[in-house]
């Protein structure tokens, strides 16, 4: 058999597959399906409730001035190591 016949009749069986009327549920849907059908799950809400936090939470810009300041001291850092004199 050539190689173009063996990718023919691959292409052949996945579209067969795939047109199939009836799929087989995977072996975790058939595993939840049985063991839903003697102890049904509860209800679950969409989101879970917000954790909540101790302390007050911190400006956007507070943020912004960390990370800008550790920049520009890793710059100047960078910088000092460069122009030193050896």
């Amino acid at each position: 058999m050539s190689e173009r016949d063996d990718f023919d009749q691959r292409e052949f069986d996945l579209k067969w597959a795939d047109g199939a009327a009836h799929k087989e549920p995977s072996a975790r849907a058939r595993m939840l399906a049985a063991r839903w059908k003697h102890d049904p799950p509860g209800p679950v809400p969409f989101r879970p409730e917000p954790a909540r936090k101790a302390h007050r939470p911190r400006s956007p810009w507070v943020s912004a001035a960390i990370v800008f300041g550790a920049m520009a001291a890793l710059i100047l850092l960078l910088g000092y190591a460069n122009f030193r004199p050896h």
